[in-house]
């Protein structure tokens, strides 16, 4: 394992410039790979422990049974790995505005020892606390994380049948109910079609089936719906894509 090495500020600001235009978490695994040349979380983790940093696990979009294996997503890289800041936000409060961050009682003190003083002026909120306990109840209670496996399991299947049948999907990957279609200009250079993943999600919202695009080419379809989606609705969505990917593809041959 090579060891990371000090860069130059134009090395740091070239870097920079590179990942201009990244997700937020996209950006934070890049430079890391950068630093470590390595994709192993756990290495990672020890690397950033090495040189003095936290490691965040961000459980707001992909957290509370989601990735349906496990509650956390970050469970997903080994029960070796826990991480020193996990982020949780829209799920625990299903639409409430509720968010919280759990720590270890090392760094949460190191944080009260510099004397920065924490105001919020919702923390703690009764009326939030007792909607965030709800949810866990009905997540419990009504087999949610289970439900997010036998229905993403579908939705992958039905998904990568389609990549056969359209040349555009470059791949379909994801666990759970947290799913990302990747679509490409051609299956060589792997171009990012990104205006296509545009005008794919304007169609589907026209038939009320609401999809973002996210990656650095804006190009992957973010399949992220509501814990209750069904199979049913599994099958509807992709047979929507389908049908408008069929159109698509037929314009384009007509043109």
């Amino acid at each position: 394992m090579r060891a990371a090495q000090p860069r130059s500020r134009q090395q740091t600001l070239a870097l920079r410039r590179q990942l201009v235009g990244s997700e937020a978490n996209d950006l934070a695994l890049r430079l890391a790979r950068q630093y470590t040349q390595h994709e192993d979380i756990i290495v990672l983790d020890q690397h950033v422990h090495k040189a003095g940093g936290v490691f965040i696990a961000d459980e707001i979009q992909v957290g509370f049974g989601r990735v349906g294996k496990h509650f956390w997503a970050f469970q997903l890289q080994g029960e070796d790995f826990i991480p020193d800041i996990v982020t949780m936000g829209k799920p625990i409060g299903n639409g409430h505005p509720l968010a919280c961050v759990a720590t270890t009682k090392e760094i949460a003190e190191a944080f009260a020892a510099t004397g920065v003083e924490y105001f919020n002026t919702f923390g703690g909120n009764p009326v939030s606390c007792a909607v965030g306990l709800a949810v866990l109840d009905v997540i419990e209670k009504e087999h949610l994380q289970a439900h997010a496996t036998e229905v993403g399991n579908y939705l992958m299947k039905i998904l990568k049948e389609q990549q056969i049948k359209h040349p555009i999907i470059g791949d379909v990957r994801g666990c759970g109910l947290f799913i990302g279609v990747d679509l490409i200009k051609d299956q060589t250079e792997r171009t990012p079609a990104t205006a296509e993943a545009e005008a794919l999600i304007t169609r589907l919202k026209e038939k009320y089936i609401l999809l973002s695009t996210d990656g650095p080419g804006r190009n992957v379809l973010k399949f992220k719906p509501p814990m209750c989606f069904n199979m049913e609705d599994a099958k509807f969505v992709v047979e929507t894509i389908d049908k408008i990917l069929t159109d698509m593809e037929n314009e384009c041959l007509n043109h």
